[in-house]
C-alpha cells in the first residue's frame, strides 16, 4: 500500500497527558475515523460524529488504569493506542497489561507509526513492572496481526465469535508477549 503523505521527517509516539490545543484533538478524532471506515477501528464498525469521539478521547485521559499513546508525523497526530492496566481490585492479573484500541489513519500508513506506538506502550508497560502485555485483535486486520507477530507477540487463542462487522461475524485472535520473568 503507497503512503497519501510525504515521507514525514520525524515519528514520534508518546503518552498523552493533555491536549495541547484543539489542534491535536481534531487530528486524532479524524485519524480515528478514517481507520473506522477502513475497517480497524476499536470496536465502532461506523464512526461517530468526530464530536463524540473528541469526548470519548478526553474521557480516556481521566481514566486512571489507562495511558494514551499517540503517534506523530512531523509533529501531527495519526494514530494511538491505549495501555489498560488492570483496576486495583484486581490483584490476580495485577502483573498483565492491555494495549487496547490501537490505529492508525490509512494515509498515514506505511512509515513504521503502528510500530512505534505499539513499542512505546511496551516500553510504558515494561517501565511500570508489568510482566506480560495482552492484546486481542480481528481476523480482518491482517496488517495489525504481521505487526503484532514481527514484535514478538504470540497468538494464545481464537474465540470464533468475536465481532459482528457488516453482518458477519467474525473471529478474533489474542496474544500476548512476556515482558519481564
Amino acid at each position: 500500500m503507497k503512503p497519501d503523505l510525504p515521507k514525514p521527517a520525524r515519528l514520534t509516539a508518546l503518552r498523552l497527558e493533555r491536549f495541547e490545543d484543539e489542534g491535536d484533538l481534531h487530528a486524532l478524532a479524524e485519524a480515528a475515523i478514517a481507520a473506522i471506515l477502513d475497517g480497524g477501528g476499536f470496536g465502532w464498525v461506523k464512526p461517530p460524529k468526530a464530536a463524540l469521539l473528541e469526548q470519548y478521547f478526553r474521557g480516556v485521559l481521566l481514566v486512571p488504569e489507562r495511558e494514551l499513546i499517540v503517534g506523530r508525523m512531523d509533529g501531527v497526530i495519526y494514530g494511538a493506542a491505549q495501555l489498560h492496566r488492570p483496576s486495583r481490585n484486581n490483584e490476580a492479573q495485577s502483573h498483565s497489561a492491555y494495549i487496547m484500541h490501537h490505529f492508525v489513519a490509512p494515509y498515514a500508513r506505511g512509515f513504521g507509526l503502528a510500530r512505534l506506538i505499539i513499542q512505546r506502550a511496551e516500553d510504558q508497560a515494561r517501565h511500570a513492572g508489568y510482566h506480560v502485555l495482552n492484546l486481542d485483535v480481528r481476523e480482518t486486520q491482517t496488517a495489525a496481526i504481521a505487526l503484532y507477530e514481527q514484535m514478538g507477540f504470540l497468538r494464545w487463542g481464537t474465540h470464533p465469535g468475536y465481532a459482528r462487522v457488516k453482518g458477519r461475524i467474525v473471529q478474533g485472535y489474542f496474544y500476548y508477549k512476556m515482558l519481564q520473568t
